[in-house]
């Protein structure tokens, strides 16, 4: 995976305003079928991620796991963030194949009270 590359094509991204931030207007994105790919933050709580997994599943799609908080939030000149979406297929396809198409790990499941 090629990290600064991908993050380098977000920032580009960006300035083409074809990117959504923040899980709010990332989720609103991924609900009008404009997102073509999801970027979540690595050091993402696992609820976060969790939440996320589950709705780029339902909506078929891809989710990538690259960059913290700050390197993505840093990219596209904004606070910490921690999901972003690129709105652009041919930026989107790019940043896939920088990242090398590694989808997010999921997230385990915990037993919790049983």
């Amino acid at each position: 995976m090629n990290e600064k590359k991908a993050l380098s094509l977000l920032s580009i991204a960006q300035k083409a305003r074809a990117v959504a931030s923040g899980n709010f207007a990332v989720e609103q994105a991924i609900r009008a079928g404009s997102a073509r790919i999801v970027i979540v933050a690595t050091d993402a709580s696992e609820n976060a991620l969790r939440d996320i997994q589950n709705i780029t599943f339902h909506y078929g799609v891809p989710l990538r796991q690259v960059g913290t908080k700050e390197t993505l939030g840093r990219a596209i000149g904004k606070q910490e963030r921690v999901t972003a979406a690129i709105l652009a297929d041919g930026l989107a396809e790019a940043f896939d194949n920088a990242v090398g198409g590694e989808a997010a790990a999921p997230v385990r499941e915990t037993n919790q009270g049983n």
